[in-house]
C-alpha cells in the first residue's frame, strides 16, 4: 500500500428532506448566492421551490442561472463567471448532477482567475482561489459531490478537458434519494454505470498489498450490482435509491482509492467521446469498459481473475483465465440488462475516422505519451481498443 493525505473535507447531510438545511447552510458562508442547475425539471419536481423557501428563510438573496445541459459547456460557465462578478456573489449553490456540480465548480474557480477559466482546465494554469460550493444532489453517479474534480466541454474543439483541485470540493452536499426518484431510467442507468467506472479506475491497480481498498471496492460493486435492476423495477423505492446515492458517493471520494496506483485510462478515452460525439457520458462508460476488459484479459488478467471471484461468484473449479472470462461475460450482462450499450455503434457511432484524433487528444498531457497504469495504452493501441468497441 502507498502512502498518501486522506482529505475529505465535504460535510454531507444524507436522508429525507434534508434539502430543507440548505438555507441555514448557505447563511453560514454568504447572504448571497448563485443558484445553479439544469433544464427545468427541479422546478417541475417542487424540488426549485423547497430551495428558495428555504434559502428566503435563511435571509439568502437568490440570483438564478439555470439551463446546465449534459457534457456542460464553456459558454454558461462564461454566463455564470460574470453574473457572479456582477452582482459580487461568493457563493454557488449547485442542484442537479454531475454536470450541474462541475458547472458550479468551473464558475467558482473562473470569478477569481483573471485570464481564460479553459486555461485551468487546459492545463495553462492552476487554481489558486475559488469560490465556495454547495450541492442538492439529484442525480448519483458522477461522485462530483465529493469529489475535487470537473469536467467541462468545448463544443467547438469537441474536447472535454478535467481540472482537479481540493479548493473545488463542495463545503456541504445534500443527498435526499427522494429527490432522484423521478429520473429517467436511461440516467439512471448512466449514472449507475459511471459509479461503476469509477470503481473500476481505482480496482484495476498493479499495487500490491491493498486488500482493505479492493475489498471496499468489490462491496461497492456489489451494491450497486444488485441494486440497479431493482431500481428499474421500483424507482419509487426509497431504500433502494438510497443505496445507489450512497454507494456512487462512496465510488468517486478518496477510500476506495486510498493507498494504490490508478489506472484511468478508460475516462481520459471516454472523455474525448462524448466531447467528439456529444454522447452520454456513463453510456460511453460501459461501451469502452467492456472492450477494455477484454484488452486487458490476456495482457494482465490477475485483477480481473479476482472480479470474476469475489463479485461474480467463480468457485474453486474456476481457474484464474476462467473466472476472467467470467467476470466480462457478467459485466457485459449486466450493461444489456440495464438497457446500456455495449458498443459505440448502438451510440450511432458507425466509423473509425476519428479515432486516430481522439487518441492523441486523449494523451495530450501525459508525458509518457501512454494512458493508464494498469496496462499502458499508446495511441496506437487506443485506435485498436475503439475500434473493438465499435463492435
Amino acid at each position: 500500500m502507498l502512502g498518501g493525505i486522506y482529505y475529505q473535507p465535504t460535510k454531507f447531510y444524507f436522508g429525507r428532506g434534508m434539502e430543507s438545511q440548505v438555507g441555514e447552510e448557505v447563511r453560514k458562508h454568504s447572504p448571497r448566492v448563485l443558484l445553479h442547475y439544469g433544464q427545468k425539471s427541479i422546478t417541475r419536481n417542487g424540488l426549485h421551490g423547497k430551495v428558495i423557501r428555504s434559502l428566503d428563510g435563511a435571509g439568502v438573496e437568490v440570483f438564478e442561472l439555470g439551463g446546465v445541459e449534459p457534457n456542460p459547456r464553456r459558454d454558461l460557465v462564461y454566463a455564470g463567471i460574470q453574473k457572479c462578478r456582477d452582482e459580487k456573489i461568493d457563493f454557488i449553490l449547485a442542484v442537479g448532477g454531475g454536470s450541474v456540480i462541475d458547472s458550479s465548480k468551473a464558475i467558482s474557480a473562473g470569478v477569481p482567475y483573471e485570464g481564460d477559466f479553459y486555461d485551468l482546465f487546459e492545463q495553462r494554469a492552476k487554481v489558486e482561489k475559488a469560490l465556495k460550493v454547495g450541492v442538492i444532489l439529484t442525480l448519483p453517479g458522477s461522485g462530483s459531490e465529493s469529489s475535487p474534480g470537473a469536467v467541462i466541454s468545448d463544443p467547438e474543439r469537441k474536447r472535454k478537458r478535467v481540472c482537479d483541485s481540493p479548493l473545488l470540493l463542495p463545503v456541504f452536499s445534500i443527498l435526499n434519494p427522494e429527490c432522484t426518484v423521478t429520473v429517467p431510467p436511461f440516467s439512471t442507468a448512466c449514472g449507475i454505470v459511471d459509479a461503476i467506472s469509477h470503481i473500476f479506475e481505482r480496482y484495476f491497480s498493479n499495487t500490491p498489498f491493498v486488500d482493505c481498498s479492493d475489498r471496499i471496492c468489490e462491496g461497492l460493486l456489489q451494491t450497486l450490482m444488485k441494486y440497479a435492476p431493482l431500481v428499474m423495477d421500483e424507482p419509487e423505492d426509497y431504500d433502494i435509491r438510497a443505496e445507489i446515492m450512497w454507494a456512487c458517493k462512496l465510488a468517486q471520494d478518496t477510500t476506495p482509492g486510498f493507498g494504490r496506483k490508478q489506472d484511468w485510462a478508460c475516462h481520459k478515452i471516454a472523455h474525448e467521446i462524448s466531447g467528439f460525439y456529444d454522447a452520454a457520458h456513463g453510456a460511453v462508460m460501459g461501451a469502452v469498459y467492456f472492450a477494455w476488459l477484454q484488452w486487458v484479459y490476456p495482457r494482465n488478467m490477475a485483477k480481473l481473475s479476482q472480479l470474476g471471484e469475489r463479485v461474480f461468484g467463480a468457485g474453486n473449479g474456476y481457474g484464474p483465465s476462467e473466472s476472467a472470462l467470467m467476470a466480462i461475460r457478467r459485466f457485459k450482462e449486466f450493461l444489456i440488462a440495464l438497457k446500456m450499450p455495449t458498443s459505440l455503434r448502438e451510440l450511432g457511432i458507425q466509423d473509425r475516422s476519428a479515432f486516430s484524433e481522439l487518441a492523441s487528444n486523449a494523451v495530450e498531457f501525459q508525458q509518457s505519451g501512454t494512458v493508464g497504469n494498469y496496462v499502458r495504452l499508446s495511441p496506437q493501441d487506443i485506435c485498436e481498443l475503439l475500434t473493438s468497441a465499435l463492435g
